[in-house]
């Protein structure tokens, strides 16, 4: 199994260019990183784990930025987002982005897409939280679109469409990157993950046991190859008996959390974890 990780890299943590640096050199196999462009300070959102929002949300680091810095500093590591929230941007631009870190980092590149929890962030980026899900859905349509071999229109859903096109560099494994959905297990987030994605990044990775039957039933129901579904469990604080559930779930990659502290912090955590991968 592959040992990713993950962490909240803001302008007070480790480096992006020193972890991806000691990530490799230690085996393991990935990083991914958050996204919030912005936590408004008036508020009226819940945390999602209860309690203050942590610190660290409100300085994160452009997630794509951040990774093209580790991707230039490495060889083999895989690069992640956990998650992009596409609703938030404009995909045209997002999509030029995307398949530029992918091209420059040798398809290195797991695109994560959620949906997101903080409503006024969204509505900041002009979001209707209603329909964010479907608008999701549109704009990777709209990004598909531009990844593929020949120009391809696109006529969208929600107020945005794109004609026929002359759009380089391409994902490099052709038609996009590889796409997890992040998000609690449900009939319409795995409607999302069988309808364009290629697996579920299922956050905290709790309950698979119980919930993977179903999103193998629904995805074979759409006509994906059942041995082509990919589950991730993501920010997960790791236990050996943990990972070997994940193992006898089928699972060939887990994402573990890394606190978001300075270099000293972040390094004895990753000694840690070693002996996992």
């Amino acid at each position: 199994m592959r040992i990713s990780t993950t962490i909240f890299l803001t302008d007070e943590t480790i480096t992006p260019v020193r972890l991806a640096r000691e990530l490799e050199a230690r085996g393991f196999a990935g990083l991914y990183l958050p996204e919030h462009t912005h936590i408004p300070a008036e508020r009226t959102t819940p945390y999602p784990n209860g309690g203050d929002l942590p610190r660290e949300y409100t300085r994160l680091l452009d997630p794509l930025v951040a990774l093209g810095q580790a991707a230039a500093v490495t060889e083999r590591l895989a690069l992640g987002t956990g998650v992009t929230l596409v609703a938030e941007h404009d995909p045209i631009v997002l999509a030029k982005q995307i398949a530029t870190l992918d091209h420059l980092s040798g398809g290195r590149l797991t695109l994560g897409v959620g949906f997101g929890w903080n409503k006024e962030e969204a509505a900041d980026h002009g979001v209707d939280w209603r329909t964010r899900r479907d608008l999701t859905r549109d704009r990777i349509g709209l990004m598909r679109a531009l990844w593929a071999a020949d120009p391809t229109p696109y006529e969208g859903e929600h107020g945005r469409s794109v004609r026929a096109s002359h759009a380089f560099p391409k994902p490099v494994r052709g038609g996009a990157p590889r796409i997890l959905v992040g998000g609690a297990a449900g009939p319409v987030l795995f409607e999302h993950v069988c309808a364009y994605a290629d697996g579920w990044m299922p956050i905290g990775g709790g309950g698979l046991s119980r919930t993977l039957p179903g999103l193998r039933a629904e995805w074979e129901a759409a006509g994906r190859d059942p041995g082509t579904l990919q589950v991730v469990p993501y920010a997960v604080v790791p236990t050996p008996g943990k990972l070997a559930h994940y193992a006898g779930q089928g699972v060939a990659e887990v994402v573990l959390q890394l606190p978001p502290g300075d270099e000293r912090t972040v390094l004895k955590v990753l000694d840690d974890f070693h002996r996992y991968v």
